[in-house]
Parts: C-alpha cells; structure tokens; sequence
C-alpha cells in the first residue's frame, strides 16, 4: 500500500493509512523543485487579480446596515507586503550561510491592534489580511495528558494572547470551552467566549458563541446563542480511503460584511441539519484543499507557504470550492506541541480556534 502524507515544506505529504501522517517534503536539492517554490512565491495566500473573493461569502440575510463595510484600502498593501515575505522566504531558501537559518522562519503576522480582546475575537478577519497565529499545546499537569489546554496568540514578536480552550471532562461527548482569559476556562465565568461540541463518533462539530440556550430566551431571542460554525469529518475507518475529508459550514455574510446570525431554535435548525437538508439559505459549504500527489515524494503535499513545518495528520487548508487559491484557513505542526493557524475574511478567531480544536479530538470512525 502506498503511503501518502501530507507535508508542510513548501509542499505537504497526506497518506491513505490511518497512522500515516502528513508528512514534509524532503529538502529539495534539484533546480525543478526550486521553479516550484519560485512559482509558490509568487501566490499570496488571496487569489491574488480574481474576482473579489469577499463576494463567495455573501449570501443576502436580513441584518442591520448601522456600521459600514470594513475599510478595503489596506488590501493591496497587505497583499504586497506578504506576497514580498513569501518571495523573501522562499528566496532564502537557494543561498546558503547566513541565508539558510532564515530558511526556518516562519512569514509572521502584521501588525495588529487588539483594544477589545472580545470584540476582535469575534469579528471576520479585515478584508485582504491574514491573521497568523500560533496554537501551543499544555499537558503538564495530573490530568492534561488527557485534557491539554490550548492557547492561541497572534504569532508576531508581541505574542498577543488571543482565546484559550479546554476539554470539558464530564461530559457525555467533546465539548471544549472557549475563554478570552488563560486562566478562567469555566462555563459559568465572564470570559467564556464560545465552545465546540461534537457528535458521539466525534466526526461532526459545532461551534457556538457564549449566548443562552434556546430553552432561555428572551422574547425577541436577542440573547440566544449563535451557531458560528460546523465541521464534519468524513468517515474513514482505517484510512483507506485516504486523506482526511472535512467540511465546514458557516453562516454567510451580508452586504455589509457582517455576519448572518444564525439562532437555532432547536437542533434540526443548526447548521448542520440545514447542510444535511440541502438548505443552504444564509450558509456556506467549505472544504480542505485536496492535496496533490507527488510521484517524487510518494506522497500528497500541499503549499503551506513556509507556514508549517512538520508532518502532521492535522494539517490542513480550507478553501472555498468556486475559488480553490483563496485560502480561508490553513493549520499545521511546527513542533510537538506547537502549530500555526491563520485565517483569512470571513472567518473570526473564534471560528478558526475552534475548527483547529476539532482537528485535536479523537475520531474513532476517521482514522
């Protein structure tokens, strides 16, 4: 049987066996491979002169018009200054000397405020920037082995502490906890900011913001909670049918580059039944890019733009199906308890925290 993992050199390995895991390319020393990274260098992680990609995720909704659309101006200069750290990253990867120990930087984030930690979390990424991030992995302690906390900062040189989750323990399926606070995790407390619950066979998640239960509800339903995203995992028992498959599900947007809201008033009107019903008023299907075999590597890799760097079955990038190059979110290994996350419009930190968390948990029936 064929081994293909995914890996995270500009090209990633993905294998078919349920413990082969995404793997890296080897260094490349042939001029062939040095094309292709030339050629990745030119592609920033937006689908650079095509069409508007904000548009994909625009689906009408009924929402307020009191704040204007996010400011798009900064688009074109943000593109340039990482489409130029990409060139710069890849550039270094022909010299030698001095130039080979930035080989093993990672592009980082721009420059970006953080006044209301809350409200930043739960706003779409500014159109034409990437949001990069950095999620580290806590198993110190009696029980973290089985219940690590993860920590998501904003991966540049002041490391801005961004959202923190945790496994619940008593629990009847996963059901992690978002908190804007590092050391307040708990479902009653001020902080707690959203959680992620699966299904019984831990293949198919949802992601809610910190709103009531519909069983709580005010009259209007102001207060009831949102459905911020939903992920399903393929079934793949043993991995013979490959790669990992996901799906994620999310409210669109609406001419003002606000989010739908999406308040379910029971569980066959969530995201995921509407998905399974076909109903996709107010809501867009996403994917993980499809990695491409690699005859040289014999392997499946994908671009994650120096980004990552180890083989990992977590690695992954979602795009949308009508624009593949517009990368929404990619994830991925950078050392044992250690990974990079960035996300792009229209996606908020919440929803990439938490899709990135569902990748953590055990799914008997995928792998």
């Amino acid at each position: 049987m064929h081994r293909f993992p995914i890996s995270p050199c500009p090209c990633v390995l993905v294998s078919p066996c349920p413990r082969v895991p995404i793997s890296l390319c080897p260094p490349a020393a042939t001029g062939s491979d040095e094309e292709d990274d030339s050629d990745a260098s030119t592609k920033p992680i937006r689908s650079g002169k095509k069409k508007n990609p904000v548009s994909l995720f625009q689906t009408g909704g009924d929402p307020p018009r009191e704040r204007k659309t996010r400011k798009k101006a900064p688009k074109a200069a943000d593109s340039e200054e990482e489409t130029l750290e990409t060139q710069q990253k890849n550039s270094n990867k022909k010299g030698k000397g001095k130039k080979s120990k930035k080989k093993e930087e990672r592009p980082l984030s721009p420059v970006i405020e953080v006044d209301n930690l809350e409200k930043f979390v739960l706003s779409p990424a500014p159109q034409g920037v990437t949001i990069k991030c950095r999620v580290t992995r806590d198993k110190r302690g009696m029980d973290r082995g089985l219940y690590p906390t993860y920590y998501l900062h904003l991966d540049n040189d002041k490391k801005v502490f961004l959202l923190a989750g945790r496994k619940r323990k008593k629990s009847k399926t996963s059901n992690y906890l978002i908190s804007i606070d590092p050391t307040d995790l708990s479902r009653g407390g001020e902080n707690f900011i959203g959680k992620l619950r699966s299904n019984l066979m831990g293949t198919k998640f949802t992601v809610f913001d910190n709103g009531a239960n519909p069983d709580r509800a005010s009259a209007d339903w102001s207060n009831v909670r949102q459905e911020l995203s939903a992920v399903v995992y393929e079934t793949n028992v043993l991995g013979f049918k490959g790669p990992r498959k996901m799906t994620v599900i999310i409210p669109g947007m609406n001419s003002d580059n606000e989010r739908v809201p999406i308040r379910p008033r029971n569980d066959n009107d969530g995201l995921l039944m509407r998905w399974q019903n076909k109903n996709m008023d107010n809501i867009i299907e996403l994917h993980n890019k499809a990695p491409v075999w690699n005859d040289e590597t014999q392997s499946y890799v994908l671009n994650f733009h120096g980004r990552v760097t180890h083989a990992s079955v977590k690695n992954f990038q979602i795009v949308h199906g009508s624009d593949p190059d517009y990368i929404v979110m990619q994830f991925g290994r950078v050392a044992d308890d250690a990974f990079t996350m960035d996300y792009n419009y229209p996606l908020c930190a919440v929803q990439a925290f938490a899709i990135a968390l569902s990748s953590f948990d055990g799914k008997l029936a995928c792998e």
